[in-house]
């Protein structure tokens, strides 16, 4: 039995949960989500909470392992329709600047040409001060990822940091080589 499966998922006010066979969709203020869920696992709704439960029937063979899974992407779907989902990437470097022009991000990275990349929809992108880009969105794993694109293009070198690394990021630097006298 998973330790985060057994957890009930509160249902803030606002938030309507429905679950027809394995899809599960979610509602909410910000807007709506739906996930198909393992044969083996089982979604209830009691009152304001959601079990996730494995479904003693069709549980075969190694099917504990999706059920702390299972909870955590459901949990994420209420927290993304209801509060929402975010991430920031600092650009650190001489001429390294961003700028949002309609659904398309240019960033100018230090290449011989800008590098633009369309954002996706659902995903929305603030630039503060040309060097902080937040991305925000109600799917958790599509914030994450456009993140994790954007932060590919220029990951952070280990002896000056320049680059684009997470707001949180820390990023140790390495020593250089020193002279021989």
């Amino acid at each position: 039995m998973s330790r985060i499966g057994v957890k009930p998922i509160p249902l803030p006010q606002g938030v309507t949960v429905k679950i027809v066979d394995r899809l599960v969709a979610v509602t909410g203020p910000k807007g709506s989500l739906s996930q198909t869920i393992h044969r083996a696992i089982a979604v209830e709704q009691h009152d304001n909470q959601l079990i996730v439960k494995i479904d003693s029937a069709a549980s075969q063979g190694n099917v504990a392992n999706f059920h702390g899974l299972t909870r955590s992407l459901v949990n994420n779907m209420v927290l993304g329709v209801s509060q929402g989902f975010a991430k920031s990437l600092q650009l650190i470097g001489v001429g390294y600047r961003a700028q949002v022009k309609g659904k398309e991000l240019h960033l100018n990275l230090g290449f011989s040409h800008d590098v633009v990349y369309p954002l996706p929809q659902g995903i929305e992108c603030t630039v503060e001060k040309n060097t902080l880009c937040t991305f925000t969105g109600i799917d958790k794993e599509l914030v994450g990822q456009v993140a994790a694109t954007i932060r590919a293009y220029r990951k952070p070198e280990p002896y000056h940091g320049k680059g684009i690394r997470y707001s949180d990021e820390r990023v140790v630097l390495k020593a250089g080589k020193s002279a021989k006298k």
